[in-house]
């Protein structure tokens, strides 16, 4: 090891006895949010089933926004980690793309998770706004990277810059540009529109599924959502220059 740099320094004990504590209420209120859902979630609940006060709990999230900004955080990275885990695993079938693997990644979540997906993708909870620019918006963003990523795979930047995507008027590919770049606006305007185009027909079949409106599909859900993934994939390459 080089003179100048040192091993991390070791939290303290009560650095690790408040990062414990921290997880065991964020584990109590995912506890709460899978039995009654995410709008019957209750600070006064949560500190009774853990045995400590409402003011005890106070010393670790301020108030109700910071343990819900906090749960929303963990619910982004466990989906992120299950979306790229899909991503990067051998497939039975080696014909099925990436892209359609991380999408089956995220079906698969959601409805392992309904109610965490609900605390994401439902109705918004009351007189409850996100941090703007904080790490609800910062695990957001990884996720979409991942499905960024799997779609553009292998094309260049020109090739997506002359993407066929659908007639863009002048206020709305400035406002693609000003978006920070690394988010969907890293790409060219046409490209981000087609990523948008896709994201819609993944995440809406999801819903549909997860709040039971293809329930009458049975055993064939998966078989649908594969095949309208194969066909958003083929449609979006289609669009775009060899």
């Amino acid at each position: 090891m080089p003179a100048d740099e040192h091993p991390p320094a070791r939290p303290s004990l009560r650095e690790r006895r408040r990062a414990a504590a921290t997880q065991e209420i964020l584990a109590a209120a995912e506890s709460q949010i899978a039995e009654q859902g995410p709008h019957a979630l209750s600070l006064r609940a949560v500190a009774r089933s853990l045995g400590m006060t409402v003011q005890a709990l106070y010393h670790y999230f301020p108030n109700r926004d910071a343990l819900i900004t906090a749960l929303i955080t963990k619910a982004y990275d466990a989906l992120a980690d299950a979306v790229q885990a899909a991503a990067d695993a051998t497939p039975a079938d080696p014909a099925v793309p990436r892209m359609v693997m991380a999408a089956e990644g995220y079906r698969r979540w959601a409805i392992a998770h309904p109610e965490l997906f609900q605390l994401l993708y439902g109705t918004p909870l009351r007189q409850y706004a996100a941090p703007v620019g904080g790490p609800t918006t910062e695990a957001m963003l990884r996720m979409s990277g991942i499905f960024q990523r799997e779609l553009f795979d292998g094309f260049t930047e020109a090739q997506l810059a002359a993407a066929d995507a659908p007639e863009l008027s002048s206020e709305f590919r400035e406002y693609l540009g000003q978006l920070r770049p690394d988010g969907p606006s890293g790409l060219p305007a046409p490209a981000s529109v087609l990523l948008l185009h896709a994201w819609g027909h993944l995440h809406g079949l999801v819903v549909l599924e997860v709040f039971g409106h293809t329930s009458f599909l049975g055993d064939h859900q998966a078989e649908l959502f594969r095949m309208a993934m194969r066909n958003t994939l083929t449609d979006v390459h289609s669009r775009i220059p060899a």
